[in-house]
């Protein structure tokens, strides 16, 4: 049986949630450079390095964007300028564990590659921490499930 621990990497970077935003923006790009490929989400642990939440370019983003754009294109007389001059300087003084994603969905080594699958697919999601008790012990990016998959189609 093919399971989460086929496809998961065991080499991850972790961040803590009393860590400014700025700071890990610094350790994505760190570990963008380690990997040699760009890093867009890193599991988020507390002292007892226990899974406590993710943090991904979404949710930076997310908190980044101006809450009322959707009315931009209503509203003739919005000032846009130094806009995003004041949403980083905002961002500075935003903690890891103010906009990090708490509702996480996980997998455990044995989980079923199809059921990771499936989960993936259900939830939208590109990547699954892999928990042994409450500790990470992997990740499975959909990527690497992805090329797992094409090598066996052509093996």
């Amino acid at each position: 049986m093919v399971t989460a621990k086929d496809v998961m990497t065991t080499n991850f970077h972790t961040l803590q949630p009393d860590i400014h935003i700025t700071e890990a923006v610094k350790m994505f790009k760190k570990a963008s450079e380690i990997e040699q490929k760009k890093v867009f989400g890193m599991m988020v642990t507390d002292e007892d390095e226990r899974l406590i939440g993710m943090l991904s370019m979404y949710d930076i983003l997310l908190f980044m964007r101006p809450k009322h754009i959707h009315i931009w294109g209503m509203m003739e007389d919005i000032d846009t300028e130094g806009l995003l001059d004041r949403a980083c300087e905002k961002a500075k003084t935003i903690l890891v564990g103010d906009i990090m994603t708490t509702d996480l969905i996980t997998v455990s080594k044995d989980t079923h590659l199809m059921m990771v699958l499936d989960i993936m697919i259900k939830k939208h999601i590109r990547r699954i921490p892999v928990l042994d008790k409450e500790k990470a012990i992997g990740i499975v990016y959909i990527s690497n499930l992805f090329y797992h998959l094409l090598d066996r189609l052509i093996s």
